[in-house]
């Protein structure tokens, strides 16, 4: 990296920008994670272990097609082709998306087939457009305040995003088709979603300015993309923290409605809760970024890891039987939580410039690829451990549930999490990216560059 790419920075205009893009697929994402199950097994009428497996192989297979579009970009990728992948990308995306929420137009295994089937086109197409936006992460400002400052910016979009699919997938899908809250509810919001999101990835793709330098070597090879990355310590550890936070907090989340609607009799009272949890992140994002500042990302883990534990160990020695109660914990947790979001995106850029000085070769889209492979196997594995836990329970939609089931999910809703978390603090402290280490590795590879262009004539 060259000196004068270390020194250009963008507008704060231009960078707003561009995080306005997980604005977009965050009206995706957080309606997978947090209402498809949920429409699986209580709109469709799935059983929780069936529509478990189908996230699970869903999830699978998108880390899969997220990897090999990551290695892609760092063989024949370029700021062009990223901008193209949203261009030509985001219909087909939308296209896709409303597909999922369509209800199978046939019964038994065939409408099965079609509910997976449905899954698997979103997942790809998802990440045939996610992947290279990631990757522009990296090209979108050199300078790690930018990165920091874009993280936070991608967080408030898509806690934005956020409180708007929990609050308003089923109103608004109410409203769209004039269906009650079956599946024709929640296929007219995710077409109202999709219509937004279409247009900002357009306009990002349109506008994007890419600030990287070129590179003057030919495309590596897999194995060196792949070796590289191997020997890359601060993504390993980054990555495989990332990894336990997301089971954790994935399980968490996902538990969420089920709760609320058998443990507390009150379903509506749990879409308020994630509507409150999202918009909560949003107003706590501002804080992690003043936070980071102070005492750099890595710390802002084992502060929010900390705090998650004494709540989740609240929670499971004290039998809450009251909604607003378990909506004040809630609340309370993913406040912290947000701040482990943030963290890890925040770092997440700075390992390819650590990976760039620890073994001579800078590997971007190749990061955002195996991020994206170990975050979809994290999600869809959270998902199976709560769909098999819960059918190991007993669990069955739209009816009571008996008092061990009720226990049973319990313990999935606080222990689980909880051992999770604790397993992603070990692992981060193992992370070399510690507050000012960026900065050092940039001004290193701007010196290195310098006195190879000295010495050429």
């Amino acid at each position: 990296m060259s000196t004068e790419a270390a020194v250009h920075r963008p507008s704060k205009l231009r960078l707003i920008g561009f995080a306005a893009g997980d604005f977009a697929f965050n009206l995706y994402w957080q309606s997978v994670m947090l209402y498809l199950l949920f429409y699986y097994t209580d709109a469709l009428a799935l059983d929780v272990a069936l529509a478990a497996t189908i996230y699970l192989v869903a999830s699978i297979w998108d880390g899969i097609t997220s990897f090999v579009v990551g290695i892609a970009a760092d063989r024949r990728g370029s700021a062009r082709h990223f901008r193209l992948a949203l261009l030509v990308g985001a219909v087909p995306l939308g296209l896709a998306f409303a597909m999922v929420y369509m209800p199978p137009p046939v019964a038994g295994v065939a409408g099965t087939m079609f509910v997976l089937i449905g899954h698997l086109l979103f997942r790809t197409a998802y990440a045939l457009v996610n992947v290279p936006y990631l990757a522009m992460s990296a090209r979108v400002s050199a300078d790690s305040r930018d990165r920091s400052f874009v993280a936070g910016l991608r967080m408030l979009a898509g806690t934005g995003a956020a409180v708007i699919v929990a609050l308003g997938t089923v109103p608004l899908g109410r409203w769209l088709t004039g269906a009650g809250e079956g599946p024709q509810a929640f296929l007219g919001a995710a077409l109202l979603f999709a219509v937004v999101a279409t247009g900002i990835l357009i306009a990002i793709g349109a506008s994007f300015r890419d600030l990287a330098p070129p590179e003057p070597h030919a495309p590596p090879s897999v194995a060196a993309c792949l070796g590289s990355l191997a020997r890359n310590r601060a993504f390993v550890t980054l990555g495989g923290a990332m990894v336990m936070m997301i089971v954790g907090v994935t399980i968490l989340n996902k538990s969420v409605l089920y709760y609320f609607k058998y443990a507390l009799g009150d379903e509506a009272a749990g879409q308020l809760t994630l509507a409150v949890m999202m918009a909560v992140s949003a107003a706590a994002v501002p804080m992690w970024m003043v936070v980071a500042r102070a005492i750099g990302a890595r710390a802002i883990w084992f502060i929010g890891v900390a705090g998650c534990v004494v709540l989740l160990g609240a929670f499971a020695a004290v039998d809450i039987a009251g909604a607003q109660q378990a909506q004040v914990l809630l609340v309370a947790l993913q406040a912290i939580i947000v701040g482990l979001h943030f963290a890890f995106w925040a770092l997440l850029p700075d390992t390819v410039e650590y990976g760039q000085r620890a073994t001579g070769l800078r590997v971007e889209g190749t990061v955002f690829g195996v991020t994206a492979l170990l975050q979809r196997v994290a999600i869809g594995l959270a998902t199976a451990i709560l769909g098999w836990s819960y059918a190991g329970s007993g669990y069955s939609p739209n009816v009571a549930q008996s008092a061990a089931t009720l226990a049973g999910m319990r313990m999935t809703f606080a222990a689980l999490p909880l051992f999770f978390l604790v397993l992603s603090a070990l692992l981060m402290w193992l992370n070399p990216l510690a507050k000012g280490a960026h900065d050092r590795i940039v001004r290193a590879l701007g010196d290195e560059d310098q006195a190879v262009s000295s010495k050429v004539p």
